[in-house]
């Protein structure tokens, strides 16, 4: 980590306030003198980094909200304030909505040459690298993710989902399509103009790269609502989206909360589109709001209690450290986490030791020190919500093998927790509890674990280890949902769609299946008088 955060210092500070090289060094040493082990008997870090942006950025400025209202963001790790960020409501709103549809319709923007809307996305890809380790310091700060996490995957897979994107704008066109009779006939891909999107606090960057991006590929204008409980990153870093040329009001950014600033969006009829990524629940009121208005298209991805099955050939070793980090990984608050896992009667014993052994190893602290895996659960909502899971596990009859309870005594610090004798009608087994609380299940063969992982409303992804190659065929063609991992999970690229099936979504972001849901296909058909060939 000390390596990726010195070799920052030689890009330019995101302001003048940013923190000297000097202090950066001294930061270093901090962080990499105390062992990961003792992480939570000491003092929090305090991060290097300052917090200028908490208004909301509305038309190229950053601007109080019209109520003149704020609200706080907190630190998990202490539950502490760390800045009071401004509430959007409705008149907000407005103001945001308003800018992206004059920058749609009068602007620059959708005007200009794809060519010169990738040059500036390529640009701010380059900002965005050179102040890596600033923004994953916010990032971290805000949401609690291992810093390292931050600074050395999601930062880097922001940059490179904008170059993905930024490569594509100006390779999106139609198609000229042959006809029954003496007509020329075109397809045009067109902007779909003003979009709304809601990005969720679990991963709040990578999320608005993923919406972000291809929205402006395509040429269109966004108002994007940050979650309450992480609204800094989005700020600073759409900051430097208009450092590097992007025109005013093409992105608009409001912080606040969903009764208020996210139900105006969603019901706004000067929106064209919605693009949402948080619980199922909340889904299906997005879409109401959508019904309710204007009925601009939706895409959702929503929440998963997805499968890893553990078949009884598989490498048990590999499987074991795979499945601890499919559903250990940021905390356990991932959509896509291999929450229910299904091991082989034949092998279980084993497995269930092996998994209690990596959990007991885990270590648990302060995100900003080197070697923590994981750090607090994001708020005290969160927090008792999966303490009361793993109340219900044990009240139903699971066994408790590791973990159960807060990890310290400050902050929302939760040990990694491994249950087995899981049964499919209980509690733990059923809902997606978004925390680090592994569920251990048995089956006999391939035809049950395909029922029983497939016996659920979501279906955003699945993990199958085995050496068969007819067992893996089998079953990445009969687990209903969005991505199968075979012998491997949570592998994303900027290439690779992502969504879900049933429940757990609609429509699908990232690579060119990333494009079509911010594009209107329009035909257009012109007569032929006297064509030399059809």
């Amino acid at each position: 980590m000390a390596t990726r955060v010195l070799s920052s210092l030689r890009s330019a500070s995101l302001s003048s306030a940013s923190p000297s090289i000097g202090l950066y060094c001294r930061w270093v040493r901090s962080i990499s003198g105390i062992s990961a082990s003792s992480a939570a008997e000491t003092e929090p870090v305090t991060p290097p980094v300052q917090i200028d942006h908490t208004q909301l950025l509305i038309d190229g400025n950053f601007v109080d909200a019209a109520s003149g209202k704020t609200f706080p963001t907190f630190d998990p790790r202490t539950g502490e304030v760390i800045a009071n960020v401004a509430e959007a409501d409705s008149e907000d709103v407005n103001r945001a909505v308003s800018a992206a549809r004059q920058a749609f319709d009068e602007g620059p923007w959708p005007k200009m040459t794809a060519y010169e809307r990738s040059r500036i996305l390529f640009r701010f890809a380059d900002l965005l690298e050179k102040h890596n380790d600033e923004v994953a310091a916010i990032e971290t700060w805000d949401s609690g993710k291992p810093y390292e996490q931050a600074a050395n995957h999601e930062i880097p897979m922001v940059v490179r989902v904008f170059r993905y994107y930024a490569g594509w704008a100006d390779k999106i066109h139609g198609l000229t399509v042959p006809a029954d009779g003496p007509h020329h006939v075109q397809t045009l891909h067109e902007p779909i103009g003003v979009t709304a999107q809601i990005v969720p606090w679990n991963f709040p960057l990578l999320i608005y790269s993923w919406k972000v991006a291809p929205a402006l590929a395509c040429g269109n204008t966004v108002v994007l609502k940050t979650a309450e409980q992480t609204p800094l990153s989005a700020l600073i870093v759409s900051k430097l989206l208009l450092e590097a040329g992007l025109p005013p009001g093409v992105l608009n950014i409001i912080s606040g909360f969903g009764p208020t600033a996210g139900a105006a969006l969603c019901s706004h009829m000067n929106v064209d589109k919605i693009a949402f990524t948080g619980s199922t629940g909340t889904g299906k009121i997005v879409l109401g709001l959508s019904a309710q208005s204007n009925l601009k298209p939706v895409t959702l991805e929503l929440g998963g209690k997805s499968p890893f099955i553990v078949c009884r050939d598989a490498d048990i070793d590999v499987a074991v450290e795979a499945a601890h980090s499919a559903l250990f990984f940021n905390q356990g608050q991932c959509c896509c986490a291999g929450s229910r896992t299904f091991v082989h009667e034949s092998i279980y014993d084993e497995f269930v030791e092996k998994s209690k052994a990596r959990a007991l190893k885990r270590v648990v602290g302060d995100p900003f020190r080197s070697g923590v895996e994981q750090g607090p659960q994001i708020d005290s909502v969160q927090f008792e919500k999966i303490l009361n899971y793993i109340k219900s596990g044990i009240e139903n009859g699971a066994k408790l093998e590791s973990g159960g309870e807060r990890f310290g005594s400050k902050g929302y610090y939760i040990q990694p927790t491994v249950f087995s004798n899981v049964q499919d009608n209980m509690l733990i087994a059923k809902d997606e509890i978004f925390g680090p609380v592994q569920t251990i299940l048995k089956f006999r063969d391939i035809e049950e674990v395909v029922h029983r992982a497939n016996s659920t409303s979501y279906g955003l992804a699945a993990g199958v280890f085995t050496k068969s190659i007819d067992t893996a065929n089998t079953l990445m063609r009969a687990l209903r949902v969005g991505t199968v991992w075979i012998n491997c999970y949570d592998v994303f690229d900027a290439a690779i769609p992502f969504g879900g099936y049933k429940m757990s979504g609609q429509g699908r972001v990232r690579g060119v299946y990333g494009l079509s849901s911010y594009l209107q296909v329009k035909a257009v058909v012109t007569p032929l008088k006297n064509p030399a060939w059809l």
